[in-house]
């Protein structure tokens, strides 16, 4: 005769010690997974993620596991790095909006020299390597040079960063569209290349990566094309990390915060309606935020 709890769908401490090692095992079982050969001489150009080391892809972790040299940027975390062979070798080549920073051309000729030695070489990049990270440079560096490489996405802080603040990219209430863009060019000014007059009205929703220094002139850019000074606006630093800060505002009160220092960074900026559905939909609560993974 069956038990009626049991019948009920309740779990024993047996049952439930079980599955815990059931689980364990099958994760463990990734050691095995016929992951793709990470070649010498070969150049992994790897997204990291927005931050939480949770979000790094299976291939990513594949790739720390296995390179013999990890070139890493400024937002990729020390946990994340923490997950590499411990025989390998790292070496920081970060860039920082306004501070001194290794030249782009210097990181792919390194790269393209570490390949060369026979090296797999991991580039690990914050975010993703194709949205605002310059992984198209070095793939482009890398190809003139007949280095082979693979691309391994990753979670983008315009996308991630945004869960993690319970504000949705998109929402079929709100907004069927979005746009992304950077909020400074090369030399770190206002990027000359966007017609703000357009963009400020494409699409009720904006995701500006690297904004915050210019959010003075960029707000009025935007107010100038239409935009409402009412408009939300949020600003979410250190996005999926235990520190995360989201500070709220309007598009007519951005800029002058911003312009007093009272913003913080480094910080994904959004624009628009869906700002607003963080009221309903916070998640990431302090007693999730004690979890190092995410």
């Amino acid at each position: 005769m069956t038990n009626s709890t049991e019948s009920q769908g309740s779990v024993t401490p047996a049952q439930e010690s079980m599955q815990k090692s059931s689980d364990a095992r099958g994760f463990v079982a990734l050691d095995n997974a016929a992951f793709p050969l990470f070649e010498p001489g070969t150049v992994w150009l790897v997204g990291a993620g927005p931050g939480a080391p949770g979000l790094l892809t299976l291939l990513g972790y594949h790739a720390l596991q296995t390179a013999d040299i990890v070139v890493y940027d400024a937002l990729v975390g020390k946990h994340i790095l923490s997950w590499a062979r411990t025989s390998a070798q790292m070496e920081y080549a970060g860039k920082r909006g306004g501070k001194l920073s290794h030249n782009q051309r210097d990181i792919s000729d390194r790269l393209v020299e570490l390949a060369k030695s026979g090296k797999r070489v991991l580039r690990l990049k914050g975010g993703d390597p194709f949205i605002f990270g310059r992984g198209g440079e070095e793939c482009q560096a890398l190809m003139a040079a007949g280095i082979r490489f693979r691309i391994v996405p990753g979670i983008s802080a315009g996308v991630g960063g945004l869960a993690y603040a319970g504000i949705p990219v998109t929402h079929r209430q709100t907004n069927q569209s979005v746009i992304f863009l950077t909020g400074h060019d090369a030399s770190g000014a206002i990027p000359a290349g966007v017609d703000w007059k357009a963009v400020g009205t494409a699409s009720p929703v904006l995701v500006m990566y690297m904004a915050v220094k210019n959010l003075p002139e960029i707000s009025e850019k935007l107010l100038d094309a239409g935009r409402e000074r009412s408009d939300a606006v949020a600003v979410i630093a250190n996005a999926t990390l235990a520190e995360q800060k989201v500070v709220e505002t309007t598009l007519g009160q951005a800029g002058e915060m911003a312009g007093r220092g009272e913003l913080p960074t480094p910080a994904i900026v959004v624009i628009g309606p869906v700002v607003d559905l963080k009221k309903q939909l916070t998640w990431y609560n302090d007693q999730l935020r004690q979890n190092a993974i995410g």
